[in-house]
């Protein structure tokens, strides 16, 4: 672990900003949740499904799962990575780095076994890991939304250009706008411009709140779009039963 990377350790700095998110999962994962994990718009409130959504373990016969493995090559950096599912599979396949901003979800993923679980950020890649450290990147759980923008997509993309190699490649996810069935999404708000979306939630745990999130939703073809500069081309889409979700595969041009 060089010294940039060493600034991403989970028990550096862990502040009193909320976790209700990363401590819920992690007492389901000890067994020592007592309430639920809401999610919530403001409007709509529902218990978030965490042992269905972050606990069953990964399996490359389901779905895309597949399809993910084989545009994935290590080393891998597992961003966002939650409790570990996928950095468990393919750690024993090639080094994998999983980052999460919770450190209730590092300390959760540590306890599963991810072998080398970091705290770190999205947005902190260029100055956490050395240019080229890592043969793919994988985002799931369509927190590439926290861009907010198609121009924050785009600047995302150039730093994660940064730490990816220049035969790399990497795969994310997201809602896509144009399909008439992501508008039951919780949270969901429209906009005009066709390709593009928001959604607006929070998650509330044993009284705390967390931060509002406001993530935007980009279409394939607003991906694609906001990848022309950034050394990365979207080379292929793969869509779950229900349509609305898709995985983009993107590789370095």
């Amino acid at each position: 672990m060089n010294d940039a990377e060493s600034r991403s350790d989970p028990d550096a700095d862990e502040s009193a900003a909320p976790d209700a998110f990363g401590r819920a999962i992690r007492d389901h994962h000890r067994g020592e949740r007592t309430e639920p994990l809401l999610h919530s718009d403001g409007a709509e409130t529902t218990e978030h499904p965490i042992e269905s959504f972050y606990f069953t373990p990964f399996d490359p016969e389901v779905g895309t799962n597949g399809w993910l493995g084989s545009h994935l090559q290590g080393p891998l950096l597992d961003v966002g990575a939650g409790t570990g599912r996928h950095a468990l599979y393919f750690q024993e396949r090639f080094e994998t780095v999983a980052i999460e901003p919770s450190p209730a979800l590092v300390e959760t993923m540590r306890e599963r076994g991810v072998a080398d679980a970091r705290r770190g950020s999205m947005f902190d890649l260029a100055e956490d890991f050395d240019r080229d450290r890592f043969g793919s990147a994988l985002l799931n759980g369509t927190h590439l939304g926290l861009v907010g923008s198609m121009r924050g997509l785009s600047a995302f993309l150039d730093d994660l250009a940064f730490v990816i190699r220049p035969d790399g490649t990497a795969v994310v996810d997201c809602y896509d706008p144009d399909h008439p069935a992501t508008s039951e999404v919780i949270g969901y708000r429209e906009d005009p411009t066709p390709g593009l979306a928001h959604r607006v939630m929070f998650f509330e745990y044993e009284g705390e709140r967390d931060p509002i999130l406001q993530l935007r939703l980009f279409s394939p073809d607003r991906l694609r779009e906001a990848a022309v500069g950034t050394g990365w081309e979207v080379v292929d889409v793969a869509r779950g039963e229900d349509g609305y979700h898709y995985r983009a595969a993107l590789s370095r041009r």
